[in-house]
């Protein structure tokens, strides 16, 4: 039997399948992660330790009114500015998202998040539970990622140990603390970061990065 009409006709059929279906290869859609979860369960830890492995992401430097620690630079760990300048961002309309955070404004810088997406590169955003609200309603199609430990008794222990804060602002961090843990549905994966487990954490949220890729419906965030 002569196969090669047979084959010429799903030659045909695969272009046209190919030519009425918009095929998205891997990687061609950057996504939006934002990653968030109560002060405590170790935020700043798993966007370290995402850097560390090289990849080519975006990491967002959010800009905030609070001083400096000892050991944060600014423009690398935050972009530290006065409260007139943060106004000033907040006038212009150069700020995603900004809200006021245990006394201090934080936000985060709009062309800073739309550059790295025309860029094609994935954009890792880190910001407080509210703040991931205000991003889900403006960009729906961000991937949110709620970080968590254990208990509230690890958050309080964990939060106490910092030693970064005035007895009075603790209290209101672990009050604070209490109300965002209950905000989880809000989110699309919940991601526990066990003590002494951060790499776990972390290679968590690299795959669920690759398999937001693989989607068949891919998600396409406009800003």
């Amino acid at each position: 039997m002569n196969f090669e009409p047979h084959l010429h006709q799903i030659e045909i059929i695969i272009r046209n399948m190919a030519d009425s279906i918009e095929i998205q290869s891997i990687h061609s859609t950057p996504l939006l992660v934002v990653i968030s979860g109560p002060s405590g369960v170790g935020k700043d830890s798993v966007i370290d330790q995402l850097k560390a492995h090289g990849l080519s992401f975006h990491f967002v430097v959010t800009a905030t009114t609070r001083p400096p620690r000892p050991e944060e630079r600014d423009g690398v760990d935050y972009f530290f500015l006065s409260p007139d300048e943060f106004a000033r961002m907040i006038e212009n309309g150069e700020l995603l998202e900004y809200a006021l955070v245990y006394n201090d404004y934080k936000g985060i810088p709009k062309a800073q998040v739309r550059d790295a997406l025309d860029s094609g590169k994935d954009v890792i955003l880190r910001v407080d539970v509210q703040g991931a609200a205000t991003v889900r309603r403006i960009a729906p199609e961000a991937v949110l990622i709620f970080i968590t430990i254990e208990d509230e008794a690890d958050l309080i222990r964990r939060l106490t140990a910092r030693r970064t804060e005035a007895p009075e602002d603790l209290n209101l961090r672990i009050a604070m603390a209490h109300q965002e843990v209950r905000r989880v549905e809000e989110f699309d994966y919940v991601i526990l970061n066990s003590e002494d487990r951060l790499e776990d954490a972390v290679e968590t949220i690299l795959a669920i990065i690759r398999a937001e890729h693989h989607r068949v419906h891919p998600r396409k965030v406009s800003l």
